[in-house]
């Protein structure tokens, strides 16, 4: 049960982090979550069936994923795949430890996103994601163009302070 415990923690630790660095090799993240997912299903078998518990976890669980990445990549045709495939190997020339770094700084900043008010979230993401213009997002919406500035400026505020708890309490251990 312990065992169990422990995958499901991990599973919350690691989750959102491994799907952004199969984001990097997949540039798709319903696939990049299924890779997630396998990997865990994968663990989760190798514990039930008494194998050796690994020994470094975070270092398993990223190879793992970047491994099945490298498969799909390897075994797809789609040219989306072909891209992260060259994606990839531009980031296995890369440090290791910087793409994990990466990939859990912004894992991080998307949770911060998430816990943002839905309205303000929408804005957020209208502006930074799909590249529109506080204009064009103000008539969208049907409210004005200072409302977006505020909520943007409400929004990034929050991520900015979400960013540094979490610096602080790292710096704190």
């Amino acid at each position: 049960m312990s065992q169990q415990f422990n995958i499901e923690q991990n599973f919350r630790l690691w989750y959102k982090p491994l799907c952004m660095y199969a984001l990097q090799f997949l540039g798709n993240i319903e696939e990049s979550e299924d890779v997630v997912q396998e990997v865990f299903c994968t663990l989760l078998k190798k514990a039930d069936a008494g194998s050796p518990e690994v020994t470094n976890l975070k270092s398993y669980l990223y190879s793992s994923v970047k491994n099945r990445c490298l498969d799909i990549l390897k075994s797809s045709s789609a040219k989306v795949h072909k891209e992260g495939l060259e994606s990839a190997e531009s980031l296995e020339q890369e440090d290791e430890d910087s793409a994990r770094n990466n990939s859990i700084d912004r894992a991080r900043i998307w949770s911060a996103i998430d816990a943002l008010p839905k309205s303000r979230r929408q804005i957020l993401i209208m502006s930074k994601v799909q590249g529109k213009k506080y204009s064009e997002i103000a008539e969208e919406l049907g409210i004005s163009e200072n409302t977006v500035r505020n909520q943007m400026s409400k929004a990034l505020e929050a991520i900015r302070t979400s960013v540094k708890k979490v610096i602080s309490f790292l710096f704190s251990l």
